[in-house]
C-alpha cells in the first residue's frame, strides 16, 4: 500500500481531506496526519512516505520549508501543496509542474491529482529539479503572511512565583504535555501554552525548531555537531545540557 503523511494547521480542513483521500485513493494508507510542519517533516522522515500534502501556511515550518528540507535530505517523496494563495502563486505551481489543492478542497480537484500522482510515482517520481525551481520561485512572488510584532515578553511559573521573563534571555523551550518549559541561564520555567502556538508569535528569525519538541534561540547557540547518523547536537553558551537535533531539521540548521 502506498503511504502518505498529510500536514494542514486547521483541523476541519485536515480531517476534510483525510475523508476525501479515503474516498478517491482507498488502498492509500495515511501514516500521519499532523498539524505543524515539525511534526510533518519528522513523520515524512520515519515513514519515507509515497506522497505529502502540505499545507503552504503552518506554526513553525511552512510547507515550502517541509519540501526545502525534504530536497536536502534527498527524500523522495511526491509533494502536493495545499494553498489558499492567489492567482500569482497559481501561476508557478502550474509552470512548476507541481500538483496543488486550493483550499477549500473539492472532490473532483482531489480526484485529479491523485491520478497525476499515481502517473509519476509510476514513471519514478516527481522531477526534483522542477520541484526545486518551484520553490525559489514562490520564495518570490508569495505574499508574505501578516504577523503581530513577535513576543517581547512572556509570563511564566516557577513554584508559586510567577516571572515575567525577556524572550531574548530563553536559552530554549521544550515541550512538557499541554505546556512549554522555558529555560534560560538561571533555571526553568513553567509555560502555560503548548509549543505549537510559540511558534506563530517568536521572531522566526532568531528561534529555530530543532526538534518536534525543542525551539532554540540562536543567540544563545554556541556550536551545532553532526554524528554519523545524521543526527545533530546543539551546545548552548549559558547552559550545561546539550540539545538533539533530529535528522530531518540539520537540512535546516545547517543554513541558519
Amino acid at each position: 500500500m502506498p503511504k502518505c503523511v498529510i500536514a494542514e494547521d486547521e483541523a476541519l480542513l485536515r480531517e476534510s481531506l483525510v475523508q476525501l483521500l479515503g474516498q478517491v485513493w482507498p488502498e492509500l494508507e495515511i501514516v500521519a496526519a499532523c498539524e505543524d510542519g515539525g511534526s510533518a517533516l519528522e513523520a515524512i522522515a520515519a515513514y519515507q512516505p509515497e506522497v505529502a500534502f502540505l499545507d503552504i501556511r503552518m506554526p513553525g515550518l511552512s510547507g515550502l520549508e517541509v519540501a526545502s528540507a525534504m530536497l536536502a535530505s534527498n527524500i523522495k517523496t511526491e509533494v502536493v501543496f495545499v494553498t489558499a494563495y492567489d492567482q500569482y502563486a497559481v501561476d508557478a505551481f502550474e509552470r512548476g509542474a507541481v500538483d496543488y489543492l486550493l483550499k477549500p478542497v473539492a472532490r473532483e480537484r482531489l480526484a485529479g491529482t491523485v491520478g497525476r500522482v499515481k502517473e509519476r510515482l509510476a514513471r519514478g517520481g516527481q522531477d526534483v529539479s522542477q520541484l526545486q525551481a518551484l520553490l525559489q520561485q514562490l520564495a518570490t512572488v508569495a505574499p508574505p503572511q501578516p504577523k503581530a510584532p513577535p513576543l517581547v515578553w512572556l509570563t511564566a511559573s516557577r513554584g508559586q512565583e510567577t516571572r515575567l521573563i525577556l524572550v531574548d534571555d530563553v536559552s530554549y523551550f521544550q515541550a512538557d504535555s499541554k505546556y512549554t518549559v522555558v529555560m534560560t541561564a538561571d533555571g526553568e520555567a513553567l509555560l502555560r501554552k503548548p509549543i505549537r502556538d510559540l511558534l506563530e508569535v517568536l521572531d522566526p528569525s532568531m528561534f529555530k525548531q530543532v526538534h518536534r519538541s525543542t525551539i532554540v534561540n540562536l543567540r544563545a547557540v554556541a556550536g551545532v555537531t553532526r554524528d554519523e547518523t545524521g543526527r545533530g547536537t546543539v551546545r548552548l553558551k549559558n547552559r550545561p545540557e546539550t540539545l538533539a537535533v533530529s535528522q530531518p531539521f540539520m537540512a535546516l540548521f545547517r543554513n541558519m
